[in-house]
């Protein structure tokens, strides 16, 4: 229930629960797939505590909240009523092939990721221990770990089935199956011996044939661990399916459904798909090193210059089944390497701001980010810190195409899906030679680049660093803390609100404000915003300003019962307002004369939401003056 509060208002603000078709979530953002974007209100949701940025890139609405997310995924999953319902990826909105492909590829491997790089740990420690001696290759204990670090590897196409399916609305227990029929232990025996034939003799795709299916020669191919053949094999899937939804009759569709699916999708994946999409990944593994090997200085410098700002727009997610099918084709991986620096550049740098900034606030922001920076997650760093502020940024950028630069020239590879930041450190191990120069380039290039970073932005005047200024005003006070000023809707005295005789406002149960003796009959808006309510007897209206500020205006005490004589509306509900637009007009005068007061409470109705709500020390005021001031 921590998070129920900032749940609601994050649903609330990506245009409610029925713009939303699906949700997910990776290290740090809450991904949403939203129907239109264009309900979501982006600049509410950017200043929200509890937020640290919007990103809309990928065809997603992403939500950046921090280290925190799955806390926070599990309350927005909960109040929204989310499951399978939300997972609809109907939008009728066309966002491209690039946009498409980066919204597929996040969404098949972002729900897997945590639990592969977990299993890549143990396997990265494993292959550590072993390396200084203190477990024997031989031992039970290596042995045990190793398994436990494989296996998830390993069996990957049927995880990558499972996600894939829910991606592609196939019905996810098929994809597993396919998956697990990819990598049936029995299999591999069917390769001993002689081959009935080969096929595409003398090419580079040349392939003994042992077995076939009904006649057609079947190429067994080493599926464990592979990305590329699943995939695809599960997006035919999701065709077929389609197909006999259709024509099988509902009484049986439980079983026979999958029963014909499994049938026909997977042979075809043995003896078409299959093969096609591993020569496809062995090209493009070969494609990859031939492009490294041109210039692995220079293609360092462009990957680790560029990582930071790939993350930003999400199009890291394009590089990351580049880098697991070179570990599956190829043994290791040259692209994740030559961005293993950045995240320590970033995190000197935000070190370095941690030093030279007086101001609290930022202090204490550096000091978490810096914390979760260590541990490879810098997207607080950036959004919260180095990205608002330009040059820190730029700083963190240079140093670690710098660091890019040394795991190139050192030939740095890694050898497994580990960890992040110096979590990852033992994915350099190569496994059969142990710390050679490429796992000394990878270490050198992190320190490098966190002293360098450090350094660097040390020196570095920090522009936008401002000083906490004292005003004799309390209201004026500007100590970097965001405010928003709610002027007046009405011309007259202001009185406290614990002075109106109504004990719903009096007490502050509908919120902080005050009250005002109005001198005539004339409500403004007092914010720019959207009139969210509009009683259709015209006493009462809300308006949420742009900032999320629900303002909450009550034209006289009983007022409801006149049943709206003596009220002209002159807006609707729903419209937006600028500050100082007419909303109402009132008889103010046939009102009294009625025996209504038209004494009228001004409240923050969220104003829990907000560290506080300053009245102004003015006795009277004219309409749009400051009258309120919420310090967000």
């Amino acid at each position: 229930m921590k998070y129920e509060q900032l749940a609601k208002n994050i649903i609330k603000n990506v245009g409610g629960k029925e713009n939303v078709n699906s949700l997910t979530h990776c290290v740090t953002r809450l991904r949403f797939k939203l129907k239109d974007e264009k309900k979501a209100n982006t600049e509410v949701l950017k200043n929200m505590d509890g937020i640290v940025t919007v990103v809309q890139s990928g065809g997603q609405y992403q939500v950046v909240i921090g280290n925190h997310v799955a806390d926070v995924y599990e309350e927005v999953m909960a109040v929204g009523g989310f499951g399978t319902a939300s997972e609809s990826d109907e939008t009728g909105e066309k966002k491209g092939i690039f946009n498409s492909l980066i919204d597929t590829i996040s969404g098949i491997f972002a729900p897997a990721l945590g639990v592969l790089a977990a299993t890549g740990m143990i396997k990265g420690f494993n292959a550590l221990f072993l390396a200084l001696g203190w477990l024997a290759l031989d031992s039970g204990t290596y042995q045990l770990l190793n398994a436990i670090g494989d296996c998830f590897f390993y069996f990957f196409p049927i995880f990558l089935g499972y996600t894939a399916a829910k991606k592609f609305k196939l019905n996810h227990f098929v994809g597993m199956a396919i998956g697990a029929a990819l990598v049936y232990p029995a299999l591999g025996g069917l390769t001993v011996g002689e081959p009935l034939y080969t096929l595409f003799q003398g090419s580079i795709i040349e392939s003994p044939v042992y077995i076939t299916f009904l006649g057609i020669p079947v190429i067994l191919m080493n599926y464990s661990s592979s990305v590329i053949p699943i995939i695809l094999a599960t997006y035919v899937a999701s065709k077929v399916e389609k197909v006999f939804k259709k024509i099988i009759p509902d009484v049986v569709k439980t079983f026979l459904v999958p029963f014909c699916t499994l049938l026909v999708v997977a042979p075809l994946t043995f003896i078409v798909v299959g093969p096609i999409a591993t020569w496809a990944g062995q090209l493009l593994g070969a494609g990859t090193v031939a492009l490294y090997e041109l210039s692995p200085i220079l293609t360092g410098i462009v990957i680790g210059g560029f990582w930071q700002v790939f993350v930003i727009f999400g199009l890291h997610w394009g590089l990351i089944p580049v880098a697991i099918n070179n570990l599956v084709t190829l043994g290791y991986d040259p692209v994740l390497a030559m961005s293993f620096a950045a995240s320590f550049a970033q995190t000197g740098v935000v070190l370095a701001i941690l030093f030279k900034t007086k101001n609290k606030k930022l202090k204490g922001l550096s000091l978490s980010s810096v914390i979760s920076g260590i541990f490879g997650v810098t997207e607080p760093a950036i959004y919260g810190i180095t990205l608002p502020r330009k040059k820190p940024f730029v700083i963190s950028c240079i140093v670690a195409s710098i660091g890019g630069a040394i795991t190139g020239w050192a030939g740095s590879k890694v050898y497994m899906v580990g960890g992040l930041g110096i979590f990852g450190i033992p994915s350099y191990i190569n496994g059969q030679t142990g710390f050679d120069k490429g796992f000394y380039g990878a270490i050198a290039a992190i320190i490098i680049a966190f002293i360098l970073g450090f350094v660097a932005m040390y020196l570095t005047k920090l522009e936008d660093e401002e000083v906490v200024k004292e005003k004799k005003n309390a209201n004026k006070d500007e100590t970097l803390v965001k405010q928003e000023v709610i002027g007046s809707p009405l011309k007259g005295k202001i009185i406290p609100l614990s002075e109106v005789k109504d004990q719903a406002f009096s007490t502050g149960v509908l919120g902080k404000g005050v009250g005002i003796e109005p001198s005539e009959g004339k409500v403004v808006a007092p914010a720019d915003g959207v009139l969210t309510t509009l009683f259709p007897t015209g006493h009462a209206m809300g308006i949420t300003t742009e900032n999320g500020v629900e303002i909450l205006i009550h034209v006289g005490m009983n007022t409801v019962q006149l049943e709206g004589k003596y009220f002209t509306p002159k807006m609707k509900q729903g419209d937006r307002v600028k500050k100082g637009d007419v909303i109402l007009e009132f008889d103010k005068k046939a009102i009294e004369e009625e025996g209504y007061p038209v004494t009228t409470p001004i409240v923050i109705t969220n104003s829990d939401n907000y560290l506080d709500v300053i009245e102004t020390d003015e006795g009277n005021i004219n309409h749009k003056e400051k009258l309120l001031t919420v310090v967000i």
